[in-house]
This record gives structure tokens, C-alpha cells and sequence, in this order.
């Protein structure tokens, strides 16, 4: 096993030098070698797939090396494709060894005997994708709702959390796998995608709850314990942190964050608690006759986006509706119960919501 391992070390350095100058030099020989090791690898991931020890073993191993942290187990059983992905965008590669790349791909070992390989026709379904994301976008007038571009990688993440589901079976190894991704985008942009893919979630369990009346009960509960696992893992990410947390809260529009906390009950109270900390640094100016930030430093919103907030809140269903004004009126009692403007935030929220 401890060869097997040593030899599960190599897939960092195939891929690395898959997308370097290097492969300049290489005949078809050698892209036959390297090719040959891209299905060994898979080999070992249909090997050892179902055996969780093992399994473990060579992620963590893969896990190992840089700069490469993505690397996992589940990286095994797509290395044919990553390698050829690799190979076909590096302008380096000689013409003879490129041609014989492409028949390798369309023609593989065994083509005639067997189904088509798995996952290539997958890769170019998503290569194509992300060129068609690439292209620049147009000035807008766009309907409502998040832009395409953005619909498409919410839909994207998902589609790569439950295969990721599929191959890895635990939690754990998802939420890495979520977190190494998420950490390469922007910050901002990773919010973005993070919240259209938990309002994807919401709409499309509706909407299968309202079309497919004729289809079985258990089926739609696996799709809807399925969807309640991916959007546990986007949570996870989410409030994992609570700086982060924070920061995705300031970057959204607040009508996208009432949806949220109306529909993902671990989102509401967090973020009402949020707004209540926001809300603590304001302090009545009575000369400007309103209030103001008493600490740049530490008071995120003004008061107009603080109340914009709440009347949101205030604007969703009747439970989160009752929440707020609960909150609100806790608060306002807390602070003394006053009734006149001026005195109370809280007091002030209420009179205006």
C-alpha cells in the first residue's frame, strides 16, 4: 500500500507539468506515459472508492503537496480528464503530441467495447460553459433578479456540491472541498454566488413541489434531503465565521438577505442579532436632529440602511414579520421603553416601521 501511496504522490507533478512550458519537449511517447498514468490514477480511485480507510489514506496524501490544495481524493477519478484539459490549453505542447492527444480522447483504449468515457463528454459540456461566461457582458436592462452570469455559477456550484456528494459521501470532505473553492474567489463575487445558490435551492423545491404532483413521495424527499444538505454546507461556510458572516451581510441587497433569513430559519436570527449590534453605535445627534454613526470605525450602516433592513425583514412572511417587531420591542424595552424620538434607536425603528 505504501507504493501505491508513494505513487498517488506523482498527481500533483503530472498536472503541474501538464500546464507548464515543459511539455515542449515531449514526443508521443511520452504523451502516451503520461496519459497511461492519468487512467492508472483513475484505476485507483474505482479501486478504492468504496473502501473509506484507503480512500482516506490517498486524500490525504494528495492533500500534501502545493500549490495544490484542492487536490483530493475525488481528484483520482477525473485525472484523465483534468490532464487532457491541461494539455489541450497549453499552446506549448508540439503539434504531432497535440494530434495524438486528440485522438487518445475521441478514440480511448477500448473505445469500441465499452460506453463512452466517463466524463468526457461532462468536460466539454463545461469547457464550453466557461467560455460562454467568459464573453463580455452587455450594458444592461436585464429583467429582475440576479444576473446570468451569476444564475450560472450558483447552478455550477451546485451541480459540483452534490457530485461532490456522490464521490466523497461525508460532509466533512464537501466542506473542504467548498471552502478551497470559495477562498479562490473574490470576496465579494463568492458572497454573491453563495446567496443565488441558497435562493436557487428555495425556488426550485417549490416549484418541484408545485409541478410534480404525479411522481413518488420518496423521490421527492431524497431531492429535498439532498437540497437541505447543500444548503447545510453553504451555511456551514457562512456562519462559520463571523466576520465573515458580517461582510456577506454588507455586501447584499438587503431584499436578497429578508428572502434569505425568511426562508433559512439558522440565517434570521443571526442576522437580526447582526443588525442589533449595527444599530448599537448609533448615537441622536440633536443639533442634526437624527442619528448618527458614533464610531466610523465600528458602526456599519447609517440609519436610513439600518431601518431599510428592518422594514425589509418587516415585509416578509408573518413569522419573520413577528420575529423583527419581537426583537425590536425587546430591544426598545431594554433600552428603557421610552416612547419619544430621540432617546431610543430601538423606540425610533418601531415608530418608523
Amino acid at each position: 500500500m505504501e507504493v501505491v501511496l508513494g505513487q498517488a504522490e506523482q498527481l500533483p507533478a503530472l498536472l503541474a507539468v501538464s500546464r507548464s512550458p515543459l511539455v515542449r519537449d515531449w514526443d508521443s511517447l511520452t504523451l502516451d506515459r503520461a496519459l497511461e498514468w492519468a487512467r492508472y490514477f483513475q484505476h485507483l480511485y474505482d479501486r478504492f472508492c468504496a473502501r473509506p480507510q484507503l480512500r482516506e489514506a490517498l486524500g490525504r496524501r494528495l492533500r500534501r503537496a502545493q500549490p495544490y490544495p484542492l487536490l483530493g481524493f475525488p481528484t483520482l477519478g477525473r485525472c484523465p480528464q483534468l490532464l487532457g484539459l491541461a494539455l489541450l490549453e497549453n499552446r506549448a505542447l508540439p503539434p504531432a503530441a497535440c494530434r495524438r492527444l486528440l485522438r487518445s480522447l475521441l478514440q480511448p483504449p477500448g473505445a469500441g467495447t465499452g460506453p463512452e468515457p466517463r466524463g468526457l463528454a461532462l468536460l466539454a459540456r463545461r469547457k464550453a460553459a466557461a467560455c460562454l461566461l467568459a464573453l463580455p457582458r452587455r450594458p444592461p436592462r436585464r429583467p429582475p433578479g440576479p444576473e446570468p452570469q451569476l444564475q450560472a455559477e450558483a447552478q455550477l456550484l451546485l451541480s459540483r456540491l452534490w457530485e461532490e456528494g456522490q464521490e466523497v459521501g461525508e460532509a466533512g470532505g464537501q466542506l473542504r472541498w467548498l471552502c478551497g473553492i470559495l477562498e479562490q474567489l473574490p470576496q465579494p463575487r463568492a458572497f454573491e454566488v453563495v446567496a443565488v445558490a441558497l435562493a436557487l435551492l428555495k425556488q426550485g423545491s417549490g416549484a418541484e413541489q408545485a409541478g410534480d404532483g404525479d411522481r413518488d413521495g420518496s423521490s421527492l424527499d431524497q431531492e429535498s434531503a439532498g437540497d437541505g444538505c447543500t444548503a447545510g454546507l453553504l451555511l456551514s461556510w457562512l456562519l462559520g465565521n463571523q466576520e465573515r458572516f458580517s461582510a456577506f451581510c454588507l455586501c447584499l441587497p438587503c431584499s436578497l438577505l429578508a428572502f434569505l433569513a425568511d426562508h433559512y430559519s439558522q440565517l434570521s436570527r443571526p442576522y437580526l442579532d447582526l443588525l442589533t449590534g449595527w444599530g448599537s453605535h448609533l448615537l441622536y445627534d440633536p443639533l442634526q436632529g437624527r442619528w448618527v454613526k458614533s464610531c466610523l470605525e465600528k458602526a456599519e450602516l447609517s440609519w436610513e440602511e439600518l431601518r431599510e433592513r428592518f422594514s425589509c425583514l418587516c415585509q416578509g412572511s408573518t413569522l419573520l414579520k413577528e420575529q423583527t417587531q419581537a426583537a425590536l420591542k425587546l430591544l426598545k424595552t431594554q433600552d428603557g421603553d421610552f416612547k419619544i424620538c430621540g432617546l431610543s434607536v430601538w423606540t425610533d425603528l418601531l415608530m418608523e416601521i
